[in-house]
């Protein structure tokens, strides 16, 4: 996501000083006219707006508050805008210590797989001060096809993101479980696929999860099942910060770690179908 989001804000104009964990991937970014930093505190000394796109909250902690981390580095009246999947606890600390070293924080997690990404039709869930989003519009625009800004308080996006990847976690589970009922009957999966989306459920996430569910298309994976099992743990944490009870999400965590210890890890999350053909005798 991060490399395909980078190369739209090259071609978009901007000038970019990259930095990957995976030197290799960073380098990938060269032909395409961006700098090359050793460390995060590189990239971002010179830097008016920092983008992070990171795996979890330990990646993001690392890059900004670690040894040569960006809180440092990064000057005065500099924007960052997360675009990581992380909790709501650790999005308000960072709003917090970036308003005390007179930065600015915005959240601006997006929706979308990688082909979207590629394609600069991401959606944005963008939060933060009201001047800082407007100074970033660009950026948003570079990489989106529309910015949802929900608010000043920088976490309500992650809050918007994580409700989001638990609906459509919710949606996988239930795919998977339907198109199992449907093939135990005997009915085509494909077959059952065009009908369910051209009546009943025709939004994009049917489509593309009741695709890879139909044609059993778990690998490469768009969007690695222990990243699912990640972004639902982390809205039962908001959760329950909130006390709000969420027990479909319990079960669909309990789902994620089912196919964890079936080997599926590294698969698409979509693989919970999977799961449901193999509680019910479909598949070894």
């Amino acid at each position: 996501m991060g490399l395909a989001i980078a190369r739209n804000l090259l071609s978009a104009g901007f000038e970019m000083t990259v930095y990957n964990r995976t030197r290799s991937r960073a380098d990938e970014l060269q032909d395409d006219g961006a700098r090359v930093a050793a460390t995060p505190s590189e990239a971002a000394r010179s830097a008016e707006v920092l983008i992070t796109m990171l795996s979890d909250d330990i990646a993001v902690e690392q890059v900004v508050f670690g040894e040569g981390g960006v809180l440092g580095s990064l000057g005065r009246d500099a924007v960052h805008i997360s675009m990581s999947t992380i909790s709501v606890a650790l999005s308000r600390r960072l709003a917090r210590e970036h308003k005390a070293a007179g930065q600015q924080y915005i959240a601006a997690p997006v929706f979308g797989r990688p082909d979207a990404a590629q394609a600069a039709k991401l959606f944005v869930i963008a939060a933060g001060p009201d001047e800082a989003l407007k100074y970033c519009d660009q950026i948003f625009s570079a990489i989106g096809q529309k910015t949802f800004v929900v608010g000043e308080n920088a976490s309500s996006a992650n809050v918007v993101k994580l409700s989001g990847n638990f609906l459509i976690a919710s949606v996988i589970e239930s795919l998977g479980e339907a198109f199992a009922l449907v093939r135990k009957h005997g009915i085509d999966p494909e077959q059952y696929l065009d009908i369910l989306t051209n009546t009943l459920f025709s939004a994009p996430a049917y489509k593309n999860y009741g695709g890879l569910i139909a044609h059993s298309r778990y690998r490469p994976a768009g969007f690695e099942l222990t990243l699912g099992l990640k972004d639902v743990r982390l809205a039962l944490g908001a959760a329950e910060a909130a006390a709000v009870p969420m027990p479909i999400a319990s079960v669909i965590r309990d789902r994620f770690i089912t196919a964890f210890a079936r080997g599926l890890g590294d698969a698409d999350w979509s693989a919970l179908g999977l799961i449901a053909a193999q509680d019910s005798g479909l598949e070894s």
